[in-house]
Order: C-alpha cells, then sequence, then structure tokens
C-alpha cells in the first residue's frame, strides 16, 4: 500500500463516518428530557479521556516530530492553554451546564452496552498496537469528520455555520456563551487536521498502513453501533426511507 493508496483508504473510512440519526440530532427530533443521553454517551466513551489516548500515542512513538505534533494536541486538549483556555472536556460540559441538565449525572455515567464496545474498541486500539495506529484512531477518527477530503483535496470542507444556528441553539435554547467548546475547536481544529494528515501520510511505515486501515474500519463499525443505541435511547428510529423520526409516545 503505497501513501495515495493509504490515503485513499482513509479517507474511504472517514467518509462513512456518517449516521443516519444525525439530522435527528441536528434537526431537534430528540425530546429534551432524553437528550442528556446523548452527552453523557459522548462525554463517557471519549470526550472526558481524549487527553489520555492521545497521550498513549504519544507514548508509544519513537519519532521526535510526530511526539511533537502530538504533544501540541495533548496540551490543548488536556489545558487549553493555546487556544480554549481551559481543558476541553471540561469546556463540553458548559453543554449540558447550560441546558440545566444535572451535571451529577456526568460523575457516574454507565455506558450503554455497545457505547461500552465503543470504548472497549478504543482501548484496544490506544494500547500497545503502535503510535500509528492510536494516532489514527485519535486525531482522525476521533477528531475527524466525513469532510476529511476537503482537507487534502479541492472537495467540500467542514461547515461552520453561525454559532446562532447550532442546533443546541436553536431548538433547544442554549445561550451561545456555552458553546465554549464549539467556539475552541473552531479556533485549533485546522491546525489539528493538518497535523494529523501530516503525521499519518508522512511517517506511517508502508508495512503498518494495512494495519492502521484495518483498525479505522472496526472503530468505524463500532462507533456506528454505537449511535445506532444512542438514536434508540434518544427516542429516534428510521423511517422506511431512512431517515430519522421520532420514535411514537
Amino acid at each position: 500500500m503505497d501513501q495515495s493508496e493509504f490515503q485513499e483508504a482513509l479517507l474511504q473510512v472517514m467518509e462513512r463516518k456518517v449516521h443516519w440519526a444525525w439530522p435527528g440530532f441536528t434537526g431537534g427530533l430528540v425530546p429534551a428530557e432524553l437528550l442528556h443521553v446523548h452527552l453523557e454517551q459522548e462525554y463517557a466513551t471519549f470526550v472526558r479521556d481524549f487527553p489520555m489516548l492521545i497521550g498513549r500515542a504519544y507514548a508509544q512513538c519513537p519519532i521526535p516530530e510526530v511526539r511533537r505534533e502530538l504533544a501540541e494536541n495533548l496540551y490543548e486538549e488536556e489545558t487549553g492553554g493555546i487556544a480554549a483556555g481551559r481543558p476541553h472536556p471540561e469546556l463540553f460540559l458548559d453543554y449540558p451546564r447550560g441546558l440545566q441538565m444535572d451535571l451529577a449525572r456526568f460523575e457516574h455515567i454507565e455506558l450503554l452496552p455497545r457505547a461500552a464496545a465503543f470504548r472497549s474498541a478504543l482501548d484496544d486500539a490506544t494500547i500497545g498496537r503502535g503510535w500509528e495506529i492510536a494516532a489514527a484512531v485519535t486525531t482522525l477518527f476521533l477528531e475527524g469528520t466525513s469532510y476529511e477530503r476537503g482537507e487534502l483535496e479541492d472537495a467540500p470542507r467542514r461547515p461552520q455555520p453561525r454559532l446562532s444556528e447550532h442546533p443546541l441553539v436553536k431548538h433547544y435554547g442554549l445561550s451561545v456563551e456555552h458553546l465554549t467548546l464549539t467556539k475552541a475547536h473552531r479556533q485549533v481544529e485546522g491546525e489539528h487536521r493538518k497535523s494529523a494528515w501530516h503525521v499519518l501520510l508522512d511517517f506511517t511505515p508502508e508495512a503498518a498502513r494495512p494495519r492502521v486501515v484495518a483498525w479505522m474500519e472496526d472503530v468505524l463499525a463500532a462507533w456506528l453501533a454505537y449511535r445506532d443505541e444512542v438514536a434508540e435511547a434518544c427516542g429516534l428510529t428510521r423511517d422506511q426511507d431512512g431517515a430519522a423520526s421520532r420514535l411514537a409516545s
């Protein structure tokens, strides 16, 4: 697998990081009283521990230039010292805080079964599999979107609508001032995308590339199953056309 084949394989994985229920979340179909389920599961599967997951890639990497790239990402996620001013997991909690949710829920979250399986897949991919797999799963899969091709080619890039159009603001009454994580991501994400692709394409040994793609496929499958489960727990189902709709009460 040469570099161009590796890049295309990774892009094809990321272009399938799309879930049928997401328009339901962004369109306000989730009942307000169930929205906490989505936020809790996201927080506990990876948001809370994301700096640690990146740290695992850093700790396994023997290449100084790659470690420096990972360290900068880790430092921002763990401290917010470059752009955000606070650790990114703390910024995430501004969403439920602004929605008047009980933040005690976020201290003792019980993962749903497929959420637990997704987290297990993340742990498996980032512990002892080599820095390449750990970096791909964290900096590309978890931080990236289905618009990754636009980071490398003449293709659509990740949309950045006005903050007033954010689904939590538009449909659930969240104040824009509580979009602290969204604002932080917009400040650093361009560099994070550039760094992720540079590290993976320029430093992953040819022999490791098929393993990286295989693990990305496994993590994608676990993520899709997890998102199916969360959608159902949040009151969404698929209609006959495959689109998200609200479960009958």
